[in-house]
């Protein structure tokens, strides 16, 4: 098992608690990247959106791209996989960044391919907004064209999205053939291209029994294709205490989400805008990423537990979110990882 943690570029993950001790700054970002190196993370993830979806739009968040290359110069160890969405990066001059900072960190750079779905931040920074049916036929040309300038000494594609004509990029990034795609879908278009084009699958919180399931369907999807297995990650958020009664008081505290909270309607508008396979309540989004439905909620012994049944489902990765970010990483990771390793 490999652990993971969100960046947070957006100041926190509690749509019900303004102030989380973690503001989105570089200080603290690169501070904590640095540190998480030291007490055994392996990878973050950076979030792309130009509006912050947990603290309402007003709110301040982090660049991804920008956040990631500097993260690229600073870091030693830690993967970095960053989010990208299509319809704010033309595939070509992505696809030269992203070499250049995957020479930059030594082969660390990861992508995580996302289909926009927050209508509004596409109106506001002037980008064409496509909906659901659109979205993973755009993403498919975006990725065929990524890998081409990867992979390829010139490289052409004509398509409905995208046109290249005889293109050259150099150098090319550090890993061989590309860097891993990571996606994450439940709709069947998504899981179709993701089964077709992608080296990973991520999934939002669900307990282990579903994620189960999921990865199943997933593996079926990659021998019917005879490819090699995808790598299987899910999210959390983690709740570490020493006893349950403390666990029940935190759990109480990150729940207590209100209508009236500034990132509830972002949280309107994201289930509006994606396709899932479930029906959310308020409160599995008062963290984001469905990220209580993992169940990473508990003592030390419980968690570890837990994190075992996730391994025997299939997943070799878990991307999580804690509150406040520095403090409860270095509770996890001396009372959660060390135990997992021994």
């Amino acid at each position: 098992m490999r652990f993971g943690f969100w960046l947070p570029v957006f100041g926190g993950w509690l749509r019900n608690v303004e102030q989380e001790g973690m503001e989105p700054s570089w200080d603290y970002v690169s501070r904590l990247a640095r540190r998480s190196e030291k007490i055994g993370f392996d990878l973050t993830l950076i979030a792309e959106l130009n509006l912050n979806d947990i603290k309402g739009v007003e709110a301040p968040s982090l660049d991804a791209w920008t956040t990631t290359s500097a993260l690229a110069a600073v870091t030693e160890s830690l993967e970095l996989m960053v989010a990208v969405r299509p319809t704010f990066h033309q595939p070509a001059l992505l696809a030269k960044q992203a070499a250049n900072i995957d020479r930059i960190s030594g082969g660390r750079l990861t992508i995580n391919l996302v289909s926009s779905w927050w209508e509004d931040e596409a109106l506001q920074y002037g980008v064409g907004f496509d909906h659901h049916a659109d979205r993973y036929a755009r993403s498919s040309e975006w990725l065929e064209v990524v890998s081409g300038m990867w992979s390829e000494e010139r490289f052409s594609f004509s398509g409905d999205y995208y046109n290249v004509a005889d293109a050259i990029l150099e150098p090319k990034p550090v890993q061989k053939p590309r860097p891993i795609i990571y996606a994450g879908g439940e709709s069947p278009r998504a899981k179709e291209m993701i089964s077709k084009q992608c080296d990973a699958y991520l999934m939002h919180g669900d307990p282990p029994a579903t994620v189960a399931e999921k990865i199943a369907d997933m593996r079926a999807r990659r021998e019917s294709l005879d490819l090699p297995d995808l790598v299987y990650g899910v999210s959390g958020y983690a709740i570490c205490r020493d006893t349950e009664e403390e666990v029940r008081r935190e759990y109480e505290r990150v729940t207590d989400l209100s209508e009236g909270a500034a990132g509830f309607e972002n949280f309107q508008q994201w289930l509006a805008g994606t396709e899932l396979e479930q029906e959310l309540q308020v409160q599995d989004y008062s963290v984001s990423n469905r990220g209580l439905k993992s169940g990473l909620v508990g003592t030390p012994e419980q968690l570890v537990e837990r994190l075992r049944a996730f391994e025997a489902a299939g997943v070799d990765l878990v991307l999580l979110q804690f509150s406040p970010q520095y403090e409860e990483m270095e509770r996890f990771s001396e009372s959660v990882i060390a135990r997992y390793d021994e």
